[in-house]
């Protein structure tokens, strides 16, 4: 058998794509690329109106189909809600992107409150669980399909003001894998593990601080939101066919 062409491998064009905290930073860029890929894609995030300004984008720049949902993804109502919403308007789901996150600072450890303990954990771990079981036994059922965890580099590199953050994202690492036995051969189950990003987020930083740090990285830099596309796209894509239980380092070569 000869080789696919590159555009061929990538395309995605009669798929649906579900991103969660898919309106904004990384969750964006990945909308925007699948849907330019050829992608139908469903938005979903907490804010419904931000979700409709990128669905308009998207349909405006694209010409695929857009829906737009309001979810928390700490709710595990909301993604019963949203997988059926997705569902209800496309039948299908081919490609899944749990990307919403909250990563939550606090000055010392025993500042950390079971509320925001509970929160974390849920926003990053309990709704990617919740949805990757709804949408990936759809996907087994079906035609197949593939899910794109995205996680953090704090799973693989904890630092002490991120520990309920950095073990609801090494939790995340651990149900990749075992999602994708769970629901292999026809369902591919992978994750990204972005480091630092220069999204809207980072915004807040310490530049100086940052700076400093980030000149250790071997990139000497952090990322832009759309340097995150070229792993969402292998992943979702034919050009990962055997590609699955796989944790992606994208962090421009960060080590502590």
């Amino acid at each position: 058998m000869s080789a696919a062409r590159p555009a061929v491998l990538f395309d995605l064009s009669g798929r649906v794509a579900l991103v969660t905290g898919g309106s904004r930073g990384l969750g964006r860029e990945i909308v925007l690329a699948y849907a330019a890929a050829g992608a139908d894609v469903v938005i979903a995030s907490r804010r419904l109106e931000s979700c409709e300004t990128l669905a308009a984008e998207v349909r405006a720049s694209t010409g695929r189909r857009a829906l737009p949902v309001a979810a928390h993804v700490g709710r595990w109502d909301d993604m019963d809600a949203l997988a059926e919403a997705a569902l209800e308007e496309f039948g299908r789901v081919d490609v899944l992107v749990n990307n919403a996150g909250m990563s939550p600072r606090y000055e010392e450890v025993t500042d950390v409150t079971e509320e925001l303990w509970d929160k974390t954990l849920g926003v990053n771990l309990k709704g990617a669980f919740r949805l990757t079981a709804l949408i990936g036994a759809r996907m087994a059922a079906g035609g197949g399909g593939s899910i794109v965890n995205v996680s953090s580099v704090a799973a693989r590199y904890p630092k002490p003001e991120v520990i309920p953050y950095a073990a609801a994202k090494a939790g995340l690492n651990a149900m990749t894998q075992a999602f994708a036995h769970c629901w292999g051969p026809s369902v591919r189950v992978n994750a990204i593990l972005p480091g630092s990003f220069l999204t809207d987020i980072s915004s807040a930083w310490d530049a100086d601080a940052f700076a400093a740090e980030a000149a250790g990285y071997a990139m000497r830099r952090g990322g832009r939101p759309e340097e995150i596309v070229g792993a969402a796209l292998y992943l979702a894509s034919e050009a990962s066919s055997f590609t699955t239980g796989a944790l992606l380092d994208v962090d421009g070569g960060y080590r502590p």
